[in-house]
């Protein structure tokens, strides 16, 4: 028996089917907004994250943009060849390497960053301000509450 409407669209599925969806538009209409800055979806992450935090350890950098060890060393590999970072020997252990932008790589991404932000502003306005506080709200409650029945029990 299938269920009212109304039921159907307050359900889990439902709500996910609608976020996923979602997301892959924003995701598409986001990278739509890079397309003339020459970086690529990891590209930008790197480069953003050095921007808003500074120089990070690869091993600290690769999990805040969400990129595997193996992923995040290309990436920085590429950007380093192409003059945007620097890789630097941490001086209290030589196993860790310390990322950081270099002028190039700083005004670049300064300017892509701007433009992006712009951008995704603008499409966020058909939401009004109270919707977005919700929705971040909502959002982030959710995000946390998958996070926590990720984590093994604690003994």
């Amino acid at each position: 028996m299938q269920k009212p409407e109304k039921d159907r669209k307050s359900d889990g599925v439902h709500l996910w089917l609608v976020l996923m969806k979602a997301f892959q538009s924003i995701s598409a209409y986001a990278m739509h907004t890079l397309r003339d800055s020459g970086l690529g979806d990891s590209d930008f992450r790197v480069l953003e994250a050095l921007l808003h935090k500074g120089p990070l350890p690869v091993n600290v950098l690769g999990p805040k943009v969400f990129l595997t060890p193996g992923s995040i060393s290309v990436a920085v590999d590429r950007l380093h060849s192409r003059g945007l970072v620097t890789r630097i020997e941490s001086e209290s252990d030589r196993r860790v390497r310390i990322v950081d932008l270099t002028p190039k790589g700083r005004t670049l991404i300064e300017q892509v960053f701007a433009a992006h932000a712009r951008e995704i502003d603008a499409l966020m306005q058909v939401l009004d301000p109270e919707d977005r506080r919700k929705m971040t709200k909502a959002l982030k409650k959710l995000g946390k509450h998958a996070a926590e029945r990720l984590r093994p029990p604690t003994p």
